[in-house]
């Protein structure tokens, strides 16, 4: 999740540092030439084997995910095959919280709307949360996903509220978001309400945090070294655990910084082999547990209830997917992968580069902090700079 960039800072990215929804933490391959290995539309559910030898899996692990969505929905979910890329909305995820975020929502009063239809649906006052934390309450999980979602929705509304706002909001034709933020462009983008959007968030934390709670795991992000070289630092840490402990690479930012997940002996054995395979730097993630991968299983039959009753539309414009880095238009496939999303690496780095690649002009970082402006000209220095809306 985007919690690696967002938990040590945007300033710290541009030091080399991790920034983390994974939320506060990616693409799964980062070379061109193994992006062929990439199924065009994939049921992302790791098999187990992604646990047993990172490294030398990472092609194994695509191999042996379902396909069944691809052969579900090879006509119903191509709307977006060729979709055009020249102006972006990019949202956080979980770790680009910080107290005082929402300070200025009062001044636009649809901005306000939304924070009192969150109130109505969450019991409590998110706004005040927001503003004057403290700090330990909107850091959890439970409180940290849906004020993101609220804040970079409210941040959207400023945006319109602005002279030209509304021809850039119009002139978007590409929307996603790190992790969490993926279902703030679906809402964006028109693939279901705020509020449903909000209630399904809700749920997502709850069911994220319940699972942490019920297996001890972390995260790790490893600054330094490129995909592969992580991929092998897994792979050791891994031959000196058990099973249940192993790890691997959960979030793909950018190049030298990728998080990884797992037991908690697994993660402890990647910092302690981390300097003898050349890495920078590693930093602990201030997360529930390991975000996007199996250790969240339990939180996947809650969201797929949830999300089988919850009226998910044919987005307006594409939404890029975290599973694997595609535009979904059949509404049946979005419920699939949103439930896979929790278990599955975040394919930013991939997503990011396909953008950039389809010849994107201009962007925008709705929302608390620069987290994503960050993880871009990490990819790209030459990439056209990231506006931040936020309230």
């Amino acid at each position: 999740m985007a919690m690696a960039m967002a938990a040590v800072g945007g300033a710290a990215l541009a030091a080399g540092r991790v920034t983390s929804e994974l939320t506060k933490p990616v693409a799964l391959l980062s070379s061109s030439s193994a992006l062929a290995f990439l199924p065009a539309k994939l049921n992302a559910r790791p098999c187990s084997s992604s646990f047993k030898s990172v490294g030398a899996s990472r092609r194994r692990m695509f191999v042996c995910m379902s396909v069944s969505a691809a052969e579900a929905t090879a006509t119903s979910d191509a709307a977006f095959a060729d979709y055009k890329a020249s102006t972006a909305f990019l949202f956080p995820g979980q770790g680009a919280q910080a107290v005082g975020m929402g300070a200025e929502a009062h001044t636009v009063p649809a901005a306000a709307a939304l924070y009192a239809k969150a109130n109505e649906i969450l019991g409590y006052d998110l706004l005040d949360v927001s503003i004057n934390g403290p700090k330990e309450k909107l850091n959890s999980t439970v409180v940290s996903q849906p004020a993101i979602y609220v804040a970079s929705l409210a941040a959207v509304e400023a945006l319109r509220a602005q002279e030209n706002g509304q021809a850039i909001i119009d002139s978007v034709d590409v929307t996603c978001g790190l992790s969490l933020g993926e279902y703030t462009a679906l809402a964006f983008a028109g693939a279901f309400s705020f509020e449903d959007g909000l209630k399904l968030v809700k749920l997502r934390g709850e069911a994220m945090q319940a699972a942490a709670d019920a297996t001890p795991s972390a995260m790790v992000s490893v600054i330094g070294l490129d995909a592969d070289k992580v991929a092998e630092l897994c792979d050791a840490a891994n031959a000196e655990v058990e099973e249940d402990e192993r790890v691997q690479i959960a979030n793909f930012l950018c190049p030298g910084n990728y998080a990884v997940s797992g037991g908690v002996k697994g993660v402890e054995a990647v910092e302690a082999k981390a300097k003898s395979f050349k890495a920078r730097m590693t930093v602990r993630l201030a997360v529930a547990g390991a975000f996007h991968t199996r250790f969240m299983g339990p939180a996947v039959q809650q969201l797929e209830a949830a999300l089988a009753n919850t009226e998910i539309k044919t987005p307006r414009i594409p939404v890029i997917s975290n599973v694997d880095a595609e535009p979904h238009s059949d509404p049946a496939t979005i419920k699939r992968i949103l439930a896979q999303q929790v278990t599955s690496p975040v394919q930013w780095e991939t997503t990011l580069k396909t953008l950039l690649g389809k010849g994107l002009q201009s962007s925008y970082e709705l929302g608390p902090g620069k987290v994503i402006a960050g993880i871009l000209k990490r990819i790209d220095k030459k990439a056209p700079a990231v506006q931040n809306i936020s309230v």
